[in-house]
This record gives C-alpha cells, structure tokens and sequence, in this order.
C-alpha cells in the first residue's frame, strides 16, 4: 500500500491506496465466476457458434476462427480468438493492427459480426483457459505500446484482460488511449463482483443499443 497526505480545509487527510491488485480471495472469487461464466456461455451458444462458422464458411472458404498475439496479466503474451470478419490472410504484412469502421478487408458477414459484438464469442474459451476474464480492460495488442504505457501508469496492466469492461461501456474503441487507460485504472483500482455485474448488464445494453 502506499499512501498520500492531502489537506483539504486545512484538515489532513491520509490517502490509502492499495498497490497490491486483487485480494487472494477477491483473485479466487473472480477466477471461479469467470470459469462457471464461460461453461454456461460455451453450452448456450453452441447454436450461435455453428450459425456463424457456417456463415463465415461460405463466404469465402476459409477459416471460421481467427487468432492475433495480445497481451494478458502482467504484460504474458496469448492468442485471443475471434470469428473471423476479415478476408485471408488480412495481416499477410505481418503487423497486427485495428480495423477501421470502413476498413475495406472486413467481409459483409463480418461487418454484421462487428456490430453485434458477436465476433468477441470464442473469447469465451480463451476465459475458460485463465488468459481472459469475463470483466476486465480490453487485452492489448502486442505492440500498442501507448495503451500499454498508459495502462502501467495506472497498474491496469496487473489484472487479467476481459471480454468487456469500463472503458467499452463508455465508448469503446472511440475513446482516446489516454481516457481508455482511465477508465481501466478506475476499474483496476476498485474490482468488486458488484462492480462487475453492473459492467455485464451495462455491455449487454450496449450492444441491443
């Protein structure tokens, strides 16, 4: 912990900020929610995974899932898995990066995929695995390093990437990286399961939105 004197009224306050991250058990807790969350999320959208892999199929032929390198806790490298919404081979350049909205490699199907979130569905797997949560910032690309510093600065680095979190109930990916990194350190500074129940519902909302 590590405090911080202020004075407010000429009365001295004493500021006490936790350092440390997740409580062992709040860490516990979290990880068996994330685990019951994704098993009940696998068994439900068997329907849906099937709908889309046949759709993405036969638009072009190619593979359903897609990979990319991002970062996880502590700065650890995984792969994130998504429903493809772009054409083959959409970073033949070999240098990850976002999408544009009218970016011209994503599919029609995908665009649709995009909108409705519904792209973001194998992550489920990846949460399963313990390399995701299912609250939590949003899992960096590898090289986003002005996201990644000004994740640090608020030790938003130091919890597991989520699904879904503050920063996209507020906005997305139309946040500046600066405001982002501010909601993820807010997050990050007060992990509560309330808190995250209140995010869950908030992302369901914005996607009917």
């Amino acid at each position: 912990r590590s405090s911080v004197e202020l004075n407010l009224f000429d009365s001295p306050l004493l500021l006490s900020r936790n350092n440390q991250g997740l409580q062992i058990e709040q860490a516990i807790m979290k990880r068996i929610i994330d685990i019951i969350g994704s098993l009940v999320g696998i068994v439900i959208t068997i329907p849906v995974f099937l709908i889309v892999g046949i759709s993405i199929k036969v638009t072009d032929g190619g593979p359903v899932i897609y990979h990319q390198t991002r970062l996880t806790k502590n700065g650890k490298k995984f792969q994130i898995y998504k429903f493809r919404t772009m054409v083959q081979n959409a970073e033949a350049d070999g240098k990850a990066r976002l999408a544009s909205e009218d970016d011209p490699r994503i599919l029609p199907i995908g665009r649709l995929l995009r909108a409705t979130r519904l792209d973001e569905l194998p992550q489920i797997y990846n949460i399963l695995a313990g390399q995701m949560s299912v609250i939590g910032p949003r899992p960096a690309l590898y090289n986003q390093y002005d996201l990644i510093e000004a994740r640090d600065k608020v030790r938003a680095n130091d919890i597991r990437p989520g699904l879904t979190g503050l920063a996209q109930v507020n906005g997305r990916d139309e946040l500046p990286i600066d405001v982002k990194a501010r909601y993820d350190g807010e997050y990050a500074a007060h992990v509560t399961f309330w808190n995250d129940v209140k995010i869950f519902f908030r992302s369901i909302t914005y996607v009917f939105q």
